[in-house]
């Protein structure tokens, strides 16, 4: 399973941590986990391409660990993208199911 945990404070996110893979077919035929990592990846890279915000990033391929947070409150735009991947983290789920992927929230 792919378990999402989104780190917020207040209204703003502060980060998001993206862990394990989705176990829905074989390795490099799992297009649950890979639909994950495409979402979670490009969402990483238009923030670096799109915004003046500099997210702090540390991957292992091995564990499927994706993480990225924020030393300073991010822009809107920012806000933005991460509410974009969510949306797509969400109807992947929806369309899946919880066995795969866990989305939840974390107030820090």
């Amino acid at each position: 399973m792919t378990r999402i945990t989104v780190f917020k404070s207040k209204e703003r996110y502060q980060g998001f941590q993206c862990l394990g893979h989705a176990g829905f077919a074989e390795y490099q035929k799992d297009i649950v986990c890979a639909s994950i990592s495409v979402l979670v990846i490009n969402t990483i890279n238009s923030i670096e391409s799109f915004t003046d915000d500099i997210p702090e990033v540390n991957t292992d391929e091995k564990s499927g660990l994706i993480s990225c947070s924020f030393s300073q409150p991010i822009t809107a735009n920012t806000q933005l993208l991460i509410d974009s991947m969510l949306l797509g983290l969400t109807e992947i789920k929806k369309q899946y199911g919880r066995k795969f992927i866990d989305i939840k929230f974390e107030e820090v």
